[in-house]
């Protein structure tokens, strides 16, 4: 266990239910955190600070960011705990129907929740587990629209020209 400041996106779990292991990514260190049996935050590290606690459940993920930041992986298959009520869970959720290399919008994901573009924005900025749940694949109606991640908008773009959705940004 890690005797450290609780990462951004772990706030929501207890220190007696957490579990942490950092893995390296193209965009600097992520530090994975398990709840129970589930994947439930990714935070953006910019150094390696050691410490970690290795699970196979941590492993597996890391083992998959991997294989997703090399191009080999395209779906996620962990068991997932993202923090929020239940309005940022049905966001979630839908954001982990988008496709590897498509977008949509906070406008199309509101209508589907019977909601506006704005809370929805919102809970994309509040997801717990970037990257696995897909917030980048996220654009405003006229735009890029925001991101939470370390890196801001520049990341998301990153991330969306390394799955091959950059069309949708011209």
């Amino acid at each position: 266990m890690v005797s450290r400041t609780l990462p951004v996106n772990a706030k929501h779990i207890a220190d007696t239910d957490r579990l942490q292991m950092r893995v390296k990514s193209p965009f600097g260190f992520l530090t994975l955190t398990q709840a129970g049996d589930h994947l439930a935050a990714i935070d953006w590290e910019h150094d390696d600070l050691g410490g970690a606690t290795s699970t196979p459940l941590l492993k597996e993920a890391g083992s998959q960011l991997t294989a997703y930041f090399e191009g080999r992986l395209k779906e996620f298959e962990l068991p997932l705990r993202p923090g929020g009520d239940s309005f940022q869970q049905a966001v979630c959720t839908a954001m982990l129907e988008i496709p590897y290399g498509e977008t949509t919008t906070y406008g199309a994901i509101a209508e589907k929740l019977d909601t506006f573009g704005q809370p929805v924005g919102n809970a994309c900025g509040l997801n717990t587990i970037p990257i696995i749940i897909p917030c980048h694949r996220v654009l405003a109606a006229n735009g890029i629209g925001g991101y939470s991640g370390d890196g801001g908008v520049e990341r998301k773009i990153e991330l969306l020209k390394m799955e091959g959705g950059y069309p949708y940004l011209l």
